[in-house]
C-alpha cells in the first residue's frame, strides 16, 4: 500500500471515530500539510464516502449520514472484541434473524484479519470454554426487533401479531416500555391496550409489528427488566410456595434469583441493617416441587415451609435419604 493511500485510509479511520475534526488536527495526525488533508478528503468523496465540511471557528470535516455505509476499519483489539462478542452472543442465544447472520459476519471479519491477529484469536478460542450449553432458542426477526425498539424510543403504539405458548394467535396494540434480553431470549414489556394490563411478550413469537399513529406516556415505576423478572416470579403455576428463610437477601438470591422468587421482610423494622441476617418471607410459583428441596439444602440456612404441605414432605424425604447415605460404610 502506497503511503498516500495509507494516509487516506487513516483519515477515514479518524473520521469514523466520530465528531468533527479540524484540518489542523488531521494534518498533525497524518503528518501532512492542510492542503494535503483537503486533497485526501476529495479522494474519499470520489469513493462515495459521505464526508461533509463544517464551517466556522470549530469547523473541519466529519462523516455525514449518507446513503452508503463507509468502509469499516477496526484495530486489532477492536476486531478481537467484535469476534468474541459474536461468539458469546451465539452461545447465549442473543442473536437476531438466522444464526447464520452472526456466522457469516464473523467469517468476513476473520478473513481480513492480519495473520498475527488471527493466530491470537485461534489461540484464545482453543483455550476458551463455556459452562453452559450453546443457545438453542428461537431468534426474533431483526425487522420486528428494530420496529419495536423504535416504538419504545418514540413512545408510539405498535400493533403486533402474537402467538402464545398454547398456539393461540391474536392481534394486539402494545404500548412498549422496553426490550429485555434474559436467559437467551428477547422480551418486550409494555401495556396491552386490549387487556388493559401490563404484559410481557417474547419477541420471537411476534409475527408482525407495525407502528401506529399517536403516542403514550410511560408510567412511573420499575424499569422494564424489573417488570420482566417480577412477572416471571409471580406467573401462574401449579404450586404456590411460601417459605421463611433466615439469612441475608444476597444469600437467598444466590439460589433463588429475582426471576424465580420474591422476597419481603417477615418482621419489618425500619432500623435494621439491610445486610444483616434476618427472617425473610420468600414466595414463588412452580409447576413441580422436586427441585426445591436440593436448593434449600444448598442454601444451608434455617428455613420454615409455610406452604404447601407436599413440599415439607419432600424436604423430609430428602433429609432421610441424605442421612442414609451418610451412614453407609
Amino acid at each position: 500500500m502506497s503511503r498516500p493511500t495509507g494516509r487516506v485510509l487513516t483519515l477515514l479511520e479518524l473520521l469514523q471515530s466520530g465528531g468533527t475534526r479540524t484540518v489542523a488536527e488531521l494534518a498533525d495526525r497524518l503528518g501532512v500539510e492542510g492542503r494535503t488533508v483537503r486533497r485526501y478528503v476529495d479522494q474519499l468523496i470520489d469513493l462515495d464516502v459521505p464526508v461533509e465540511s463544517v464551517r466556522g471557528r470549530y469547523g473541519g470535516y466529519r462523516l455525514a449520514p449518507g446513503y452508503r455505509l463507509p468502509p469499516l476499519m477496526l484495530g486489532d483489539d477492536e476486531a478481537l472484541a467484535v469476534l468474541l462478542g459474536l461468539v458469546a452472543g451465539r452461545r447465549a442465544g442473543l442473536t437476531t434473524a438466522e444464526l447464520t447472520a452472526s456466522e457469516t459476519a464473523a467469517a468476513k471479519i476473520r478473513r481480513v484479519l492480519p495473520r498475527h491477529v488471527a493466530r491470537r484469536l485461534d489461540t484464545l478460542l482453543e483455550a476458551l470454554a463455556f459452562t453452559d450449553r450453546p443457545g438453542e432458542f428461537e431468534t426474533p426477526d431483526a425487522g420486528i426487533l428494530l420496529t419495536v425498539a423504535d416504538a419504545v424510543r418514540h413512545r408510539r403504539p405498535v400493533s403486533i401479531r402474537y402467538t402464545d405458548r398454547d398456539g393461540r394467535r391474536s392481534e394486539r396494540t402494545l404500548h412498549a416500555y422496553g426490550i429485555v434480553a434474559h436467559a437467551g431470549r428477547w422480551y418486550v414489556t409494555g401495556r396491552d391496550a386490549s387487556a388493559g394490563a401490563d404484559r410481557t411478550f417474547r419477541l420471537d413469537r411476534i409475527a408482525d409489528a407495525r407502528t401506529l399513529p399517536g403516542s403514550f406516556e410511560a408510567p412511573e415505576g420499575p424499569a422494564p427488566a424489573e417488570r420482566l423478572l417480577s412477572g416471571f416470579a409471580t406467573a401462574g403455576y401449579r404450586h404456590e410456595v411460601t417459605l421463611r428463610i433466615h439469612g441475608t437477601a444476597e444469600q437467598i438470591r444466590a439460589r433463588l434469583p429475582a426471576a424465580v422468587a420474591t422476597l419481603e421482610e417477615h418482621e419489618p423494622a425500619a432500623d435494621r441493617d439491610p445486610a444483616a441476617e434476618r427472617w425473610l418471607r420468600v414466595e414463588l410459583r412452580a409447576e413441580r416441587l422436586d427441585w426445591l428441596p436440593p436448593v434449600l439444602a444448598a442454601l444451608d440456612r434455617p428455613f420454615v415451609v409455610e406452604r404447601p404441605d407436599e413440599l415439607r414432605d419432600l424436604v423430609a424425604a430428602l433429609a432421610d435419604r441424605l442421612a442414609s447415605y451418610a451412614r453407609r460404610a
